[in-house]
């Protein structure tokens, strides 16, 4: 197998002397010198949030005061890192709230699991979860980093319902049942 030499054209003198290059990096820092800071004082000034942030997971109750998750685990199933821990529980048969089949006995995130994907949000059929634009979590311990039911809904709070489902879904199944005897 014959070496074929490829044919270079010779360096320049600027080339050989590196200034092109030398005087573009100078240029770089020059400009960053010059340009205004990009740096915040964090926690004093704290960087604006996009508007598609996916924070952290938190549970939310309507706008009566009643939780909204009736516990069919849709979020702990499709939670890619299986962060989402769910116990049912079981309604009473005398609550107002019977109608409901179950609500969460308890309700763990585990935020040192969690990626913030948004796929716990998205398949929640009650809207019952939801990320909050919080960036900012922090803890001594593990056991500190798993919020439990008590600490999403503080996170969480109280959130617009569109559904009413307490109200309209038994309203619905009354309806139901005596139009189909008239």
């Amino acid at each position: 197998m014959a070496i074929i030499p490829v044919d270079r054209r010779p360096l320049s003198f600027a080339e050989r002397t590196y200034l092109p290059q030398i005087i573009s990096g100078l240029s770089t820092t020059w400009k960053r010198l010059v340009a205004p800071k990009v740096t915040l004082e964090y926690p004093e000034q704290r960087p604006e949030i996009p508007a598609n942030y996916r924070g952290v997971p938190t549970l939310v109750k309507d706008p009566h005061g009643r939780e909204k998750c009736v516990s069919c685990q849709l979020c702990e199933f499709v939670c890619p890192p299986k962060a989402i821990r769910i116990t049912p529980g079981d309604i009473p048969a005398d609550s107002e709230n019977a109608h409901v089949e179950k609500a969460p006995k308890e309700f763990e995130i585990d935020m040192l699991r969690c990626i913030f994907c948004g796929l716990c949000q998205e398949v929640c059929p009650e809207e019952a979860i939801w990320l909050q634009k919080q960036y900012s979590m922090t803890g001594y311990t593990r056991a500190e980093m798993v919020n439990d039911k008590k600490r999403l809904y503080e996170l969480g709070g109280t959130l617009p319902d569109d559904h009413f489902k307490w109200d309209r879904k038994k309203e619905a199944e009354e309806a139901a049942a005596h139009g189909g005897h008239h």
